[in-house]
């Protein structure tokens, strides 16, 4: 995967894009959405059909990746909990992760907080309200990336003031999983099953 044919691949490195690869097909996945870095492993199973004389190939749908929440981290880390929002995060989890999370002021890159409000928040709901005193500037409401980045480099929005919005904004998408989660009790025991096989560190 990207290395050239001269170089010694260890073992691991030959079978895990191809379990990868059969992950696609063991699922019998008809869209495969992943993130940019397993765009790779994508073509290969696409490729692998053509070998298999398979008409159907999966539908590759790539997306943004996603910083993990700590600084330095380029991408959000299964190992490490603290690193990324999950879907069955509970409020108070969601709440604490967001308040740690790197997010230095008037600093744009490299800033996970502003990439969670492009790229979830304001695609979701195409606005992003800051609920702040008046002493603090008073509430305000986005319509675009471009306002929030000239108002948070130029420190009328703060830190302190962007983290709470933020935090309510993620736990508002992910109420109604919460509710499906807690209501339905074939959700409620394959949540159970999946959270007992958590990886972490």
């Amino acid at each position: 995967m990207g290395r050239s044919d001269q170089d010694e691949l260890t073992a691991a490195q030959i079978f895990y894009p191809c379990m990868q690869c059969a992950d696609i097909f063991f699922l019998k996945a008809d869209i495969c959405q992943l993130g940019m870095d397993q765009r790779k492993v994508n073509v290969l199973a696409r490729e692998y059909c053509d070998d298999i004389k398979r008409k159907n190939k999966p539908i590759i749908l790539s997306h943004h990746m996603l910083p993990g929440l700590q600084q330095g981290q380029e991408k959000m880390s299964k190992s490490d909990p603290s690193s990324s929002v999950y879907m069955e995060d509970d409020e108070a989890e969601v709440n604490l992760k967001i308040k740690k999370a790197y997010c230095p002021p008037k600093i744009v890159e490299g800033n996970p907080c502003l990439e969670y409000i492009k790229y979830l928040v304001l695609a979701w709901f195409n606005e992003f309200t800051v609920e702040r005193s008046e002493q603090n500037g008073g509430n305000k409401t986005y319509k675009n990336y471009e306002d929030i980045i000239a108002d948070y480099e130029s420190g009328d929005l703060h830190p302190a003031d962007l983290k709470p919005a933020l935090s309510k904004a993620l736990n508002k998408i992910l109420l109604p999983v919460r509710e499906h989660f807690k209501n339905d009790s074939t959700a409620k025991e394959l949540l159970k099953r999946v959270k007992a096989y958590r990886v972490t560190k």
